[in-house]
């Protein structure tokens, strides 16, 4: 029997530092797996974490995108693999709670404070505030 994945990590796999051809997502992925495989059952959900070409995040190398059912999506940039993957397993961890996805940029950990690109409401939300409005 296989389990659906609840939330989602994705990374762009094209970003690039500039004026280099170092493209650090692929390796951003594999230490983002294997940090959250050792944090066991601190981190409650399964994430799924994946890489996709481009996410036009590309002035903020590396961006990353944390999903959920029924949550807002955040969009952050200016990833670094080897500073930042404990800020990133804290909010999986932090992010798995969150009911709706929301939450304050103080309440974020450390560099994702201030490196958030995007919040974006989930579908759901947005298509229900839509139809209240139109009746």
């Amino acid at each position: 029997m296989t389990t659906q994945q609840n939330h989602k990590i994705t990374v762009c796999t094209t970003c690039r530092y500039k004026g280099t051809d170092c493209r650090p997502g692929s390796e951003l992925i594999e230490k983002l797996r294997a940090a959250i495989k050792a944090a066991g059952d601190a981190v409650p959900e399964d994430f799924e974490v994946s890489g996709v070409a481009c996410m036009a995040g590309c002035d903020r190398p590396c961006t990353v995108a944390y999903h959920g059912s029924r949550k807002a999506t955040y969009l952050f940039g200016d990833i670094d693999p080897a500073v930042d993957i404990d800020d990133l397993v804290t909010f999986a961890q932090q992010y798995a709670y969150l009911h709706d996805g929301w939450c304050s940029s103080v309440d974020r950990p450390g560099k994702l404070r201030k490196s958030t690109l995007a919040r974006v409401p989930c579908a759901i939300i947005a298509l229900e505030a839509s139809e209240i409005c139109a009746s």
